[in-house]
C-alpha cells in the first residue's frame, strides 16, 4: 500500500521528466526536423544557391522522376547496402563473440579493432586511393600484381573496393555492438548447453546467435540506414565513377546540388533518401517481432 509521501515523490517525478526530455526536444526540432522540413519545402522549387527561390510546383520532381540515372543510382545504393552488410554482418558477430571473453589481450585487441572507427572517412579513401595506385602504390614498390590491378578504373573492382573499405571502417562499431550483446547473454545458459554436451559451434548456434536476435536487428538498421549516407569516401575514393558505376543517390544528389546548381532536383532526392530509409527502419523493426528494443533476456 503507497503512503501519501510517496505518491508525492511519484507525482514529482512525472511532473519533472518532461523538463529534463524539453532540451533534447528543441535540438532535434531545431537540427533534423526543421531543416528537413526546409528541404521538403525546397524541392518544390527552383534555385541554383545564390540567386532568388522561385516556386515551380512539381518541376523538380518530373526532373528527377523522369531521369534514366535515377534508377540506376538507386541499384547502386541498394546494391552497396546488401553486399556491405552481408560482408559486415557475420565479420562482426563472429568478433564480437571473440572479444566478448574476459582474456587480457582480448581487451587490447579490441582497442586496435577500433581504430578505423576513429578515422575521417576522407582520409581512409586518400589512403587507400594512394596505396592501390597501379604505379605508384603498394603493389608496385612491394611486387604484388594482385595489388598493381586498375582498382579505380574497372567498374567491377571499383565497386568492390568500395564495400571493402567501407567494411573495414564500419565493421569495429558494429563488433562493439556485437560485443555488448554477446555479454549479455547470461552464462547459465552456456553452462545448461555444455552439460548437455554442446560444443562451441553448438553453442553459437543455439544460443548465441537466438539471444542476439534484436541486437543484429538494431546494428542491421544502422548498417542499412547509414549505407543511405555514404557520401565523402566514395566522392574522394571514386568520385562516383568509373562512368557511374558506384554513383550513389547522395552521390547524385551532391553533384546535382553542388555542380549543377539544381538545388530543387538536389532536395527532391534528399527526400527520397529520407523516406527510404525511414521505411528501411521500419521494415526491419517490424522483422524484428513484437518490439525490436525488448531485452534478449526473453525467453531465457
Amino acid at each position: 500500500m503507497s503512503t501519501p509521501v510517496s505518491d508525492a515523490s511519484q507525482r514529482g517525478q512525472r511532473g519533472v521528466l518532461p523538463w529534463l526530455a524539453a532540451p533534447a526536444l528543441v535540438f532535434f526540432v531545431g537540427f533534423a526536423v526543421l531543416p528537413l522540413v526546409g528541404v521538403f519545402a525546397l524541392s518544390f522549387t527552383t534555385w541554383d544557391g545564390i540567386g532568388a527561390i522561385r516556386p515551380s510546383g512539381l518541376d523538380s520532381w518530373r526532373e528527377v522522376l523522369s531521369d534514366p540515372a535515377l534508377p540506376h543510382a538507386v541499384w547502386v545504393t541498394f546494391l552497396v547496402m546488401v553486399v556491405s552488410w552481408a560482408v559486415q554482418t557475420p565479420i562482426s558477430i563472429l568478433l564480437g563473440t571473440f572479444l566478448a571473453n574476459q582474456q587480457r589481450y582480448r581487451a587490447v585487441l579490441a582497442v586496435v579493432y577500433f581504430v578505423p572507427l576513429l578515422l575521417s572517412s576522407a582520409a581512409i579513401a586518400i589512403a587507400y586511393k594512394a596505396l592501390l595506385d597501379p604505379n605508384f602504390g603498394l603493389g608496385a614498390g612491394l611486387g604484388i600484381d594482385f595489388l598493381t590491378q586498375d582498382w579505380l578504373g574497372r567498374p567491377t573492382l571499383a565497386f568492390s573496393l568500395v564495400v571493402f573499405v567501407v567494411s573495414w571502417q564500419f565493421i569495429p562499431f558494429h563488433t562493439l555492438i556485437y560485443q555488448g550483446g554477446v555479454r549479455q547473454i547470461p552464462q547459465s545458459l552456456y553452462e545448461a548447453a555444455q552439460i548437455d554436451g554442446a560444443g562451441r559451434v553448438r553453442q553459437f548456434f543455439s544460443i548465441t546467435l537466438p539471444q542476439l536476435k534484436y541486437t543484429i536487428i538494431t546494428s542491421s538498421t544502422l548498417m542499412v540506414v547509414g549505407s543511405l549516407t555514404f557520401f565523402d569516401l566514395i566522392f574522394v575514393l571514386t568520385e562516383g565513377g568509373p562512368g557511374d558505376a558506384t554513383r550513389v543517390l547522395a552521390l547524385d544528389m551532391y553533384k546535382r546540388g553542388f555542380e549543377a546548381n539544381e538545388m530543387g532536383p538536389a532536395s527532391a532526392i534528399a527526400v527520397i533518401l529520407v523516406l527510404v530509409g525511414l521505411g528501411l527502419a521500419l521494415l526491419l523493426r517490424r522483422l524484428g517481432g513484437r518490439d525490436a528494443s525488448q531485452s534478449q533476456f526473453e525467453g531465457a
